[in-house]
């Protein structure tokens, strides 16, 4: 089957040249066979010129093409084992495929590992799959079968779990299930030796936030001594991590009821049921209103306040006032983590809202530390918008 041409305005082949995997629909000159074509096709970039410049996937909306490679190649089995082994090779390096104290990492992370529109997380020996692009769903099976080439027996099931994260305009109807094997329910899963039940078919994203790995490290080397506030807690990780830590207090906040119930267990998975922990079904907002100068380590980690760059405005004032509160709660001397996961919102806006809201609160502030998302979440180098986690932890006085 031939592969559908796209021809460029002249010029907009600069991006592909400095190799960014994106090509907005305001780019596009003309598409050959144009009735023909269905979001999710492979299709081939070319210059006004006529110059081959990459090959990926179709699809509708403003970015029009996710480049999966830059040069004529075909996309056949051979080429998803060659991608995922390459992916896998990284992940090796960094020490986490044998590694018997931490069994759960990120193995795909969409442009990092040149696969835009797809993430995979490993769960022991349990893959999850997310596709947030129609190619990549249409290629689901074949992303499957590479990853089980790719890891042998050390894989026993791979799951999809793509149907919140497809575009939902593609009218895929999409069901969440195995595309290999099967597996509990729910499971345990080991991170620097902590115990975190998983539930991949039911819970947030793929099951956990890996991304914080490093950043809860962090949190118990500060948690000694302290009485610890985890807001937005989801899993409670860094609640767990806090009273490894040697905290004397925690609480532990989300909205969620589920959520507090899962915090609840993985607190007792790991120290027994008299653990010096507390979790409430409550917003964090408000729950720090009316706890002010009680805790002596805050940990404000929300969810994204700005999804796509129309929301960065309303985002910033969100996370000035998150913040603000913040530092007014926090005792003289505490610790406050913060973090902003929206892509759209840069380390530097980020920056600046905190700033913000440190002035608008008229307390001393200090930059101890700036975090990011791990090594097992890369950045293509040519595509920055891949460093959506940003941190600070501050010494409020």
């Amino acid at each position: 089957m031939a592969i559908t041409k796209i021809f460029l305005r002249r010029g907009k082949e600069e991006s592909l040249q400095r190799r960014h995997p994106w090509i907005f629909s305001g780019a596009i000159y003309n598409i050959e066979n144009a009735d023909s074509i269905a979001e999710g096709d492979i299709v081939d970039l070319y210059s006004a010129k006529g110059d081959f410049l990459a090959r990926g996937h179709y699809q509708i909306g403003s970015i029009a093409v996710r480049v999966l490679t830059f040069e004529q190649q075909e996309i056949n089995a051979a080429w998803w084992q060659e991608r995922i082994a390459s992916a896998y090779d990284v992940r090796r390096t960094l020490g986490l495929t044998e590694c018997g104290h931490t069994t759960c990492y990120r193995l795909i992370h969409g442009e990092g590992d040149n696969l835009p529109g797809l993430v995979v997380d490993i769960y022991g020996s349990v893959a999850v799959v997310q596709c947030h692009s129609v190619g990549m769903y249409r290629s689901r099976q074949q992303i499957a079968e590479a990853i089980v080439a790719v890891f042998g027996d050390k894989i026993t099931a791979v799951y999809d779990k793509s149907a919140q994260t497809v575009p939902f305009k593609a009218n895929l109807n999409p069901v969440d299930g195995y595309l290999y094997g099967s597996a509990e329910k729910d499971n345990v899963v080991l991170e620097n030796g902590h115990k975190f039940l998983v539930n991949w078919e039911e819970g947030q994203k793929t099951g956990f936030f890996i991304d914080q790995r490093f950043n809860r490290e962090l949190v118990k080397r500060y948690a000694a001594g302290r009485t610890v506030l985890n807001t937005f807690c989801y899993t409670g990780g860094f609640s767990v991590y806090a009273l490894r830590g040697g905290a004397k207090l925690v609480h532990s906040v989300d909205v969620s009821q589920k959520a507090i119930d899962l915090v609840r267990s993985n607190v007792a998975h790991n120290f027994g049921e008299n653990a010096p922990h507390e979790a409430f079904a409550e917003e964090a907002f408000e729950f720090m209103a009316k706890n002010e100068n009680k805790y002596d380590l805050i940990v404000l980690d929300p969810p994204a306040f700005a999804k796509h760059r129309d929301a960065v405005k309303n985002a910033l004032r969100g996370y000035q006032r998150l913040n603000a509160k913040g530092i007014q709660s926090i005792r003289p001397g505490g610790i406050l983590f913060t973090f902003s996961c929206s892509q759209a919102i840069d380390k530097e806006m980020f920056r600046l809202a905190v700033f913000s809201a440190a002035a608008q609160v008229g307390r001393r502030v200090r930059i101890l530390h700036q975090l990011h998302q791990p090594a097992d979440h890369p950045i293509n180098i040519y595509h920055p918008e891949g460093e959506y986690l940003k941190g600070l932890v501050l010494e409020v006085e």
